[in-house]
């Protein structure tokens, strides 16, 4: 439990930064709902889990595979940053709206997050050392492997799910026209992540 408890708290750490992922999480529960919004995060979570994963199980091929592929995937999160930014800044609350009921659109959410956290492979190492140090020479051991890699997906979901209800609760506050800005504005944040990786790629 001790244990669990503790990878938990590393995938709610991870989480917890607001970034382009807890913006586009309080984004699309503001526009969608809070279902929306928790299956953008879970998206994430899912993509932490699978990085702790390889870095859990010592998966050094995996691993190595990965992190050769930094440059590209990094240029791939950017990429995928700066069209949803453009997304945003096109969006208007009668579209957001209409998501709503459609069943289909939280796996589109789910799916976007786990990809765009996927971009981020040097995830892994930093999971191995984490790992390493919370359970010491037990952390070869594939009980405490998946037991770890739990406790950061329990983490870091719990974090989202707090974190969408929270939104929710003020969600009908906001009329079409703070929406509308609250799209712009959004939408200004992501382009400014895109370039900002892109110039750090290319520096």
């Amino acid at each position: 439990m001790a244990l669990f408890m503790k990878a938990a708290l590393i995938g709610l750490s991870i989480a917890a930064p607001v970034g382009p992922v807890g913006l586009l999480c309080i984004q699309r529960t503001i526009a969608h709902g809070p279902r929306i919004g928790f299956a953008s995060g879970l998206g994430a979570a899912t993509a932490d889990a699978t990085y702790g994963a390889i870095g859990a199980f010592g998966l050094a091929t995996v691993t190595n595979y990965f992190v050769a592929l930094t440059t590209p995937l990094a240029v791939f999160g950017a990429l995928f940053l700066l069209w949803m930014g453009i997304k945003l800044l096109r969006a208007t609350p009668s579209a957001s709206a209409a998501n709503v009921t459609n069943g289909a659109f939280a796996g589109k959410a789910f799916i976007s997050v786990f990809l765009l956290t996927l971009a981020n492979p040097m995830t892994i190492l930093s999971f191995i050392a984490v790992f390493a140090a919370i359970a010491g020479p037990a952390a070869s051991a594939p009980a405490a492997a998946a037991l770890m890699v739990l406790g950061v997906f329990c983490g870091s979901a719990f974090w989202w799910l707090l974190l969408a209800c929270g939104v929710a609760a003020v969600r009908h506050k906001i009329g079409p026209g703070v929406m509308t800005l609250v799209n712009r504005i959004g939408g200004c944040i992501l382009l400014a992540f895109a370039g900002w990786q892109l110039m750090r790629i290319t520096g």
